[in-house]
């Protein structure tokens, strides 16, 4: 077995420490789930009475119950249990709930690691995409020909329902999930998270309210679209209250992350790495949990009180009860329009980091980079109404935000000068991740100049609800997010896994996602502008031509999906053994050996330049100058300039 695969073999566990941690797992978390949900429903419905199987209360009450269960049966509480109990943790059990000596077990367990939360982020994201791009392929097999039947009108609207949740959940994740666990807190030389229990509490409650969303589909179904509009939420099957606490689960599960990851990049950055020698993917990543912090919890608070209308008979969006629609679309949209930058900013910045790589050039204005993703976190919560510009909601307010729409196409078109400027005259290497950032720009250009487009009110209000509105934001989630998630992996995967990627199944999964992504949504641009509305089970023999074209990319889409997933999985098991530093970065994460020590460092680094001098020598003091330095004590002579980072 090669030393690469260490990390990932089988190992006998270490006798000491864990208690109770070591029977519990991912299996006990699903019996745990089902247990506390059987008893939520016979209490609800056999001794409460509060309804039959199917009504809202019931449901609630089971869903909330699964959850409980679950985080139960995984471990989440056995912490401050022991706390509360007067029994603090030593250091074995430290070492065990961190995942020491357990080899892949640990993989299913509450484990606190940055790496390990990393991987379980890693798989978590496939399987959600697995199951939203198998819902898409279902959508447009419905839509291969104007009635094909393949799906009646409830079952449509249900698929197109979950299929929307899923994809925007899995792409919010896509990259701060895996690579802002995994590779972040390596990069700016901390040993672990700053709160790793929190951690790991964020990656469970995310397993756990997966389940839930899935339910949907057998109570059902959710038949307002991914955004869940009311009054028509209130009118809508049990599905709904899947979808409500979908809703609330991950806005805990995202906000729990985002103060970790905010509070290690502000307070655990290596000794002399200032916020200008800190690399430009901390920035994103801060940036994307900065945005999710205040934003989610609207999107939670107007699922709670959709629950309520819906369990308690509030009637907070029913305009008989002197409710109001209006309240629920702008805490959704308060919502709807940072998170677009939440999943972009990450992905595209991921791009950013891996450009100076591969053209051994420094990172063309790192200055302008870093204030252009401040302008667009600032104006991405000033523009949410444009997507009520059709709606009748304070017209008066309609050049406002169409305004500020059309101001944040500046920093974001900084960005891509960025980028560009790094690539020009560099010795360009163009391999895999080098070539998902020319996919990025293509894709975004076109995603941004249409959504230019859309910002015009009179124009906005000719395309809205149109299959143009869902190429345009194709192109932006999936077109530059996805794309810079998939760069991102191909770029990281050496260092997560200790092997190398298939070349070349990658690059054929690469050419055919590509390829087939812009042959579909280009379809969609044609039949929207035809005048063909967005989610409609049947239509006009007049968009059939553009919609067979539309569903021969999807295919082509998902076949490249899936040899992607054959490279990652064949290469994870049997691929070429990676180097430390196959792509000679100079950024910290590959600094360290494979496999990743434990605590990540042996002696805790100290930065003397930034990250992109390449030809400057190396970035980070020698481990013969280093000292090992305990928490708290005076900063190296080296890093004196440094006043604006803590001692991990």
């Amino acid at each position: 077995m090669s030393e690469a695969m260490v990390e990932f073999a089988a190992a006998p566990p270490s006798t000491g420490g864990g208690g109770l941690l070591r029977r519990l797992n991912l299996l006990t978390a699903v019996a745990g789930g089902v247990l506390f949900a059987a008893i939520g429903w016979y209490i609800s419905h056999r001794i409460m009475q509060l309804g039959d199987f199917g009504s809202d209360r019931v449901v609630t009450i089971t869903l909330i119950c699964w959850a409980l269960g679950f985080m139960v049966g995984i471990g989440a509480f056995a912490g401050p249990l022991r706390w509360l109990l007067g029994r603090d943790q030593e250091h074995e059990d430290e070492m065990f709930l961190a995942g020491k000596d357990q080899g892949i077990g640990r993989y299913f367990r509450f484990t606190t690691d940055h790496k390990v939360v990393g991987i379980q982020y890693l798989v978590v994201t496939m399987v959600l995409f697995a199951v939203g791009g198998t819902l898409a392929m279902t959508i447009r097999t419905n839509l291969i020909t104007p009635n094909s039947g393949f799906l009646g009108p409830q079952t449509y609207n249900a698929v197109v329902g979950i299929h929307g949740l899923v994809m925007i959940i899995a792409t919010i994740v896509m990259v701060t999930g895996p690579f802002g666990n995994f590779i972040m807190p390596i990069m700016i030389g901390a040993r672990d998270m700053a709160f790793p229990r929190l951690n790991a509490l964020s990656l469970w409650l995310l397993v756990a309210a997966v389940p839930i969303l899935l339910s949907a589909a057998f109570l059902g179904g959710i038949p307002t679209g991914w955004t869940g509009y009311a009054p028509l939420a209130d009118q809508a099957p049990p599905g709904m209250d899947a979808y409500t606490m979908t809703i609330i689960v991950f806005a805990m599960s995202s906000a729990i992350a985002g103060v970790n990851i905010t509070t290690t990049a502000l307070t655990m950055r290596a000794r002399g790495m200032t916020w200008s020698r800190t690399p430009i993917f901390v920035y994103g990543v801060v940036a994307s949990v900065g945005l999710a912090i205040p934003a989610f919890p609207m999107f939670m608070s107007a699922e709670v009180l959709l629950g309520m209308d819906r369990s308690f008979g509030a009637q907070f969006y029913v305009a008989a009860g002197g409710g109001s629609p209006w309240l629920y679309t702008n805490l959704f949209w308060l919502m709807g329009h940072p998170e677009v930058y939440v999943i972009v900013l990450p992905a595209v910045i991921a791009l950013m980091e891996i450009t100076p790589v591969f053209t051994r050039k420094p990172l063309f204005g790192f200055n302008v980079a870093v204030l252009s993703i401040v302008g667009i976190v600032g104006l991405s919560v000033m523009v949410w109404a444009h997507h009520m510009f059709t709606t009748g909601w304070a017209p008066d307010l309609n050049g406002s935000f169409m305004l500020t729409t059309e101001l944040i196409s500046i920093p974001t078109g900084l960005l891509f000068l960025v980028i560009i400027g790094t690539i020009w005259r560099g010795r360009v290497w163009t391999t895999l991740p080098m070539m998902a950032v020319y996919a990025m720009l293509w894709n975004f250009i076109i995603g941004g100049v249409t959504g230019i487009y859309l910002s015009d009110v009179p124009a906005d209000y000719a395309l809205h609800g149109s299959m143009f509105v869902t190429a345009h934001f194709h192109y932006t989630l999936m077109g530059a997010g996805l794309t810079g998630a998939i760069g991102a992996l191909f770029y990281w995967f050496p260092k997560m896994t200790g092997r190398m990627i298939n070349k070349r199944a990658g690059l054929v999964s690469f050419w055919l996602v590509q390829i087939g992504f812009n042959v579909t949504f280009m379809g969609m641009f044609a039949v929207g502008l035809a005048g063909q509305p967005r989610r409609v089970v049947h239509y006009d023999h007049l968009f059939a031509v553009g919609n067979f074209v539309s569903t021969m990319g999807a295919y082509c889409i998902g076949v490249g999906m899936l040899i992607l997933l054959y490279a990652v999985v064949s290469s994870w098991r049997h691929g070429a053994v990676a180097p430390a530093n196959p792509w000679g970065a100079k950024t910290l994460e590959w600094a360290v050996p494979n496999p990743i020590p434990l605590e990540n460092f042996e002696v805790l680094p100290v930065v003397i330049s930034d990250p992109y001098g390449y030809g400057e020598g190396d970035p980070v003091l020698p481990p013969t100058q280093r000292e090992l330095v305990p928490v708290g004590a005076p900063r190296d002579p080296v890093a004196e300039d440094d006043t604006e980072t803590s001692q991990s």
